[in-house]
């Protein structure tokens, strides 16, 4: 009777399994580095996998889903960690909103300003 060697297939798969996964992350973050396009198939062909492997981890979709940018018309993709947060997007929308206010307020004053000298230039002539 034969000695049961399979512990050594089951070894071996996992192996090539994680090996497998561990390319997949690697070209992900390798594409999202270099600010690339981020998509099922992209991933796939930078990895050496397939696309229906790629499909069949939920995870790695997730993050695939959670990089590509599917609500942007631009090719230009910034990779996620140079986007910038929502906190620091607020925080300029209100320094802008403050600037604005603040030059409506001098647009006002030279306005003001430029009908008094010209009110003072007709009462001259």
């Amino acid at each position: 009777m034969r000695a049961d060697n399979s512990h050594h297939l089951v070894t071996a798969a996992r192996q090539r399994s994680t090996a497998t996964r561990e390319r997949a992350l690697r070209a992900l973050r390798r594409l999202d580095t270099a600010g690339r396009r981020i998509t099922i198939d992209d991933v796939a062909r930078e990895a050496g996998v397939s696309r229906s492997w790629l499909y069949r981890q939920a995870d790695l979709r997730a993050e695939i889903d959670r990089l590509c940018p599917t609500h942007t018309g631009t090719s230009a993709v910034v990779p996620v960690r140079q986007r910038a947060s929502e906190a620091s997007l607020r925080q300029r929308l209100q320094t802008a909103q403050d600037r604005i206010r603040t030059l409506t307020q001098a647009n006002e004053e030279l306005r003001e300003q430029l009908a008094a000298a010209l009110g003072e230039l007709r009462s001259q002539r």
